[in-house]
């Protein structure tokens, strides 16, 4: 007899590619799981696009679906995600996953997930390149500053091993993980990560996280927010900074864990990548510091506060321009609207 599941999940995932094996992949396992599976198109997604178990949505309507965030949104870039993750919570998300159409879950990405955790945790470290943890090779994730890469960790065994909550989960992947174009130029290919361990981060340990295979819980629904004005290979990992920065104010840890999935890369052009990530190549160490800096307020029902401040001081900064805010408050008042009408409904705890 199939366990009853407690949550209600949704997998959100952008593509202009039409109908593949991966996507295939994606809607079996939604549909052999009761997973919502919606996938955001672009200007260049086949508008015949057409899959099984998968509620996709077209540029046309997305421009016509009835948020504030639909009509301002630029056309041609990864952040069009969010309006996934709004039509996900309207649906009743109580969790959602995100990935990529060139990822390839294991069985176990299917398995029902919690936001408790005992793990090794770490915290006060400054920057902390989880990837030692879980591989013997000198690599490091996307968006990590790259005059850290080479810093020691403390021993796994050093870990003390806590029952920590977890709002915000990040699972590794094979293959070809989300390193950067430098390690891509540079290092070892196809790689794999030990699949016997877990780390959380507390406060004061920063390791960037990408939107390949992440899982976010109701509460931290709103930390969801990808940026647009931002270089494509940059939107999710300064939304990554950001979650972790507020994540610390309600003594959230971030979660690593092992890997249940892999990846099969689309074709990219490694020297327009490099191109991308140099903003982050030479801000993030900033980035970091100036947003670990910042007085936030604990509390969940201070999140969206927290989340704005945080994007005033990366407007601040001149990492993004201040246009940026009219999509924030846009974002602002649609995810309010949307968990404002969940709690009405009983349809969980925020």
């Amino acid at each position: 007899m199939t366990k009853k599941r407690t949550e209600k999940t949704a997998l959100v995932v952008t593509t202009i590619a039409p109908p593949n094996e991966n996507l295939e992949r994606l809607a079996r396992g939604c549909r052999e799981h009761g997973y919502d599976f919606i996938v955001i198109g672009d200007e260049a997604s086949p508008r015949d696009f057409h899959l099984e178990g998968c509620r996709f949505y077209s540029l046309e309507e997305q421009l016509n679906l009835d948020f504030k965030l639909s009509s301002l949104l630029p056309t041609r870039h990864y952040a069009r995600k969010n309006l996934g993750y709004l039509a996900a919570i309207r649906n009743g998300a109580t969790v959602i996953l995100e990935t990529d159409d060139d990822n390839i879950p294991f069985p176990e990405y299917w398995h029902e997930r919690s936001r408790h955790h005992s793990a090794g945790t770490v915290a006060n470290t400054g920057w902390l390149n989880v990837y030692r943890y879980f591989s013997e090779s000198d690599r490091w994730p996307r968006g990590f500053p790259l005059e850290r890469v080479k810093d020691s960790v403390p021993p796994f065994d050093s870990l003390v091993p806590q029952d920590v909550e977890c709002r915000t989960q990040q699972g590794l992947t094979n293959e070809d993980p989300d390193v950067d174009a430098i390690y891509r130029l540079v290092g070892q290919l196809p790689q794999s990560f030990r699949n016997d361990r877990r780390v959380a981060l507390g406060s004061g340990s920063w390791c960037p996280f990408n939107s390949q295979n992440t899982a976010w819980w109701k509460v931290a629904f709103a930390l969801l927010y990808l940026p647009s004005y931002s270089s494509f290979r940059m939107t999710d990992i300064w939304r990554s900074f950001v979650a972790q920065r507020i994540a610390w104010s309600n003594d959230w840890a971030v979660l690593f864990h092992e890997p249940n999935g892999r990846q099969q890369r689309n074709k990219h052009n490694l020297l327009r990548d490099l191109t991308d990530e140099i903003p982050g190549y030479l801000n993030n160490a900033a980035i970091a510091e100036q947003l670990g800096e910042l007085p936030l307020t604990a509390g969940e029902d201070k999140l969206v506060g927290n989340l704005y401040v945080c994007y005033q001081k990366l407007i601040e900064m001149g990492i993004i321009p201040s246009r940026e805010l009219d999509l924030l408050e846009a974002w602002i008042a649609d995810v309010c609207a949307l968990l404002e009408t969940a709690v009405a409904a009983g349809s969980g705890e925020l």
